[in-house]
This record gives structure tokens, C-alpha cells and sequence, in this order.
């Protein structure tokens, strides 16, 4: 098998983090407050005192938001970089070692069990029975992906523009994933909701989001920066004062053990 195989390719992306941590940090969109509120609304309890665990857990994006909201967190990430990022950013969580398809935690002892854009690097047929075994009963598995919103006229262009180029776009793919690819045996009685937010950022600071994501990183650092100096002058041309609205569905799938 050579570097260029699916298996082995989808392996470079997830490691591909690392290396580009703090980039990572400063540039992503977090995520909005409606988002925790529709979680709660779902799971019919606070995040406030609930044991709530991130897992890959990245710069701390989603491990802050869910701290703000009271929740006794708990990080779990597998990557050095990122891992030493977050607890830059969040010195008083605690994070551990590991991942969704082995966690390190005890049999029923957590209220949340989250995964903030990290869910599709886990093996469900793993990832599934370890989240069952973790949760309490009626705990709350919730799994979420910022996505671009594709509705909007100069995302649709950016990311067919990405599209001609990759086969994919960096923004949007994971906007399509339903039950059957997060739970392929239907082990989880998942529900579906979409929360539209945006954020007004700089040109160079949507440039340096788009450019952490997986495919990118995995180009090398030249071909990457040719494509991203092209795409600075399309948004450029749009956008002569040099900021944007970026624009974003997040897609959660929620689940409750029994």
C-alpha cells in the first residue's frame, strides 16, 4: 500500500493537525451560543454541573464554549500540538490522552459525551459501543460540523473553485453526513438540526481558516500557498475592503442513551 491509498491518506489528514496547531487556534470559527442551547434543549438538562467530555477535543475551540456554559469538562485529544494548544488556551481544564475509538474513561460516567468536527476520524464500529459504554443512562451523545453555507453566492464560488482543484471542499463536506455514516448498524437513535451563524473576519483570517483544514495541510506548503494567493485575489476583487461574512450551518446530530 502506498501513501496515496485511502486508508493511508485519511491517516495523514487526522496527523496533519499537529503541525499546524496554532494556526489552527487562531483562525477556525468556534461555535454560537444557540448551538449549546439547542444541545440542552435536546437533551433536556444544563450543560451547567453536567460531566461533559470533548472528545478530540483539538485547540480547545469547542471545550471553551461548553466551560463558558458551566459544564465540568473534561479534553480528550490524541495530537501533541494541538493537545499543548489547548491547554494554552484553558490552562484549568483537564486534558487526557486518546481518542473515540478507545476512550479513557470509566463505564457510565458521563453526563455529554461530545465530538466538535472529530467524529469522522473515529471508526464507528468502534467509536459507537464506546460512547454507549461511557454514557450514563440518559446521557447525551452530541456530534456537530461547522459547514459552509452554500446558499451564500461567494461561498458556492469559493468552494467550487476548491472543488475544481481538490474534489472537495475544505468548508462543506460533512454536510451531507446523516445516521448511516455516523452509525452505520443504527445503534443510536440520532436526531438531525441545523444552527445558521456567521462571523465578519478578514480576508487573510478566512484564508488561514480554509488553509488549517485537512486537505490543504496535506499538500505541502508551496502548493498550498499558490492556491490560497489565487484564491486571496478572487476574494479581493469581491471584497476590495478586505473583509468577509463568512457564513456557516452547523449540522449536530444528537443522540440519548437509554
Amino acid at each position: 500500500m502506498t501513501a496515496s491509498t485511502p486508508a493511508s491518506f485519511h491517516a495523514a489528514r487526522a496527523r496533519s493537525f499537529d503541525a499546524a496547531a496554532a494556526q489552527y487556534a487562531a483562525n477556525r470559527p468556534s461555535y454560537p451560543n444557540a448551538l449549546f442551547d439547542v444541545i440542552e434543549d435536546l437533551a433536556g438538562r444544563p450543560l451547567a454541573g453536567a460531566r461533559t467530555v470533548d472528545v478530540g477535543a483539538g485547540t480547545g475551540l469547542s471545550t471553551a464554549r461548553l466551560h463558558a456554559r458551566g459544564a465540568d469538562v473534561l479534553a480528550v485529544e490524541p495530537g501533541d500540538g494541538m493537545a499543548a494548544q489547548l491547554r494554552l488556551a484553558l490552562p484549568g481544564v483537564p486534558v487526557v490522552r486518546g481518542d473515540g475509538n478507545r476512550l479513557p474513561l470509566a463505564r457510565s460516567s458521563v453526563d455529554f459525551l461530545t465530538y466538535a468536527q472529530s467524529w469522522h476520524w473515529t471508526d464507528p464500529a468502534r467509536s459507537v459501543p464506546e460512547a454507549l459504554r461511557v454514557l450514563r443512562p440518559g446521557g447525551t451523545l452530541a456530534l456537530w460540523w461547522n459547514t459552509d453555507a452554500l446558499d451564500v453566492p461567494w461561498l458556492a464560488e469559493a468552494a467550487e473553485r476548491i472543488g475544481r482543484r481538490f474534489g472537495q471542499n475544505a468548508g462543506a463536506g460533512n454536510k451531507n453526513v446523516d445516521t448511516r455514516v455516523v452509525d452505520p448498524e443504527g445503534r443510536l437513535d440520532l436526531v438531525r438540526r441545523t444552527v445558521r451563524w456567521s462571523r465578519r473576519v478578514p480576508v487573510d483570517t478566512h484564508l488561514a481558516n480554509i488553509g488549517s483544514h485537512s486537505i490543504f495541510l496535506v499538500l505541502g506548503e508551496e502548493a498550498a500557498a499558490a492556491f490560497l494567493a489565487e484564491e486571496r485575489d478572487h476574494l479581493l476583487r469581491a471584497f476590495p475592503d478586505g473583509v468577509v461574512e463568512e457564513v456557516f450551518d452547523v449540522i449536530l446530530l444528537l443522540a440519548t442513551k437509554a
